[in-house]
């Protein structure tokens, strides 16, 4: 049965446990796996009574989640509003630099580069990892429910050299299954994006004959671009013959069918949580958490997935904002802002990257006037 016709409800907080072990703390970069129990509910800075207002701006491949969680919080503290735009993380880098928001969000870490811009007065950069995401391929193509894509396959599709639905290598995957002479319309972003980082990231170590390389944008050698994930999915959705990348949730919302891909093991995974929380085990957790697990070894491990960051200042100016950007990052980290991931088909984080989180989050300071 297809992932998508799936109710997620199916995901309970004994899955949450067993999640969890997918990222594995490792402040010396190493890898490694440990098994972590449940996470307990950690109790976030008591907000004051003053209204707060919090702005953010980036990624959309946890926009359904942050609206979520954001929307949730204001329901448990009515003086916190967070207003967040899914602009791409792109864009959430350059605002967050120019100091145009109170945090950024990103689906790519920062590079040397973005780091060297970011101004002194506010402190140390804090770059905290929030959930993990599925990358997927969604498709739109009549008759053909179960779509299996080899590595082979699916890098032919993304350099263009596989131009339609009946081409052998396609056919070889998918014996018995019907498939139209239709052209292939491959859709990609057009904005810089953190899941395009994750994609191409992918690309790069997949496909041998890849030459645009991995980044936020590229230079694409086929296909058509539509802004952020939404922009993608619609274009999917209203596209016969199509195929392109987006996050899991906006597949799931949509009911699109997403393809079932090859991965390093040679092994064909649906993308489900399960599959992508096992690509996530052991990986190496860096000091800046800057976790990249761009073509997972494991047998089981669906082979597209990636970590989600919000990028928040060390030094604020107003002392309320602070207070209150410190006890959201920690609910939504806790047992009850994970089930809203789960619901959703996230990634939570795991005990150890979630108290290692919350511990960053309180060396916020209120910059001296």
């Amino acid at each position: 049965m297809p992932f998508h016709s799936r109710s997620t409800r199916w995901l309970t907080l004994a899955v949450v446990a067993t999640l969890a072990v997918g990222l594995t703390a490792c402040p010396d970069s190493t890898t490694t796996t440990t098994t972590t129990s449940p996470t307990t509910a950690m109790s976030p800075s008591s907000p004051s009574g003053t209204p707060v207002s919090l702005s953010g701006l980036g990624a959309t491949l946890p926009e359904p989640l942050y609206q979520t969680w954001f929307s949730a919080y204001k329901g448990k503290n009515p003086n916190i509003q967070v207003n967040y735009e899914g602009k791409g993380s792109g864009a959430g880098v350059k605002s967050f630099l120019n100091q145009e928001v109170d945090f950024g969000a990103t689906d790519a870490p920062l590079s040397a580069e973005e780091r060297a811009k970011f101004p002194a007065e506010r402190g140390k950069i804090l770059q905290l990892p929030m959930t993990g995401g599925i990358v997927v391929f969604a498709y739109n193509l009549d008759g053909v429910d179960n779509l299996k894509l080899s590595r082979a396959t699916y890098c032919g599709i993304v350099d263009g050299t596989i131009k339609t639905w009946n081409d052998p290598k396609i056919a070889k995957d998918n014996a018995g299954a019907t498939l139209p002479s239709t052209p292939i319309t491959f859709i990609h972003r057009s904005d810089g994006s953190g899941t395009t980082y994750i994609f191409t990231s992918h690309i790069a170590e997949a496909c041998p004959n890849w030459k645009a390389g991995a980044g936020k944008s590229v230079a694409w050698p086929t296909g058509v671009g539509g802004k952020g994930n939404p922009g993608v999915t619609a274009l999917v959705k209203q596209t016969p013959g199509s195929i392109g990348y987006t996050e899991y949730a906006y597949v799931k919302t949509e009911a699109l069918k997403s393809a079932i891909l090859e991965n390093k093991a040679g092994k064909f995974v649906e993308p489900t949580p399960e599959a992508a929380s096992k690509a996530l085990e052991g990986a190496a957790v860096p000091e800046d958490f800057a976790i990249l697990v761009p073509d997972p070894a494991a047998a089981d491990a669906y082979p597209i997935v990636g970590v989600t960051w919000l990028l928040v200042y060390e030094k604020y100016p107003d002392a309320a904002k602070a207070d209150a950007l410190k006890g959201l990052v920690k609910w939504a980290l806790s047992d009850e802002g994970k089930t809203y991931a789960v619901d959703l088909g996230y990634l939570p984080l795991s005990n150890d990257i979630a108290t290692r989180v919350a511990s960053t989050i309180d060396t916020i300071q209120v910059a001296a006037k």
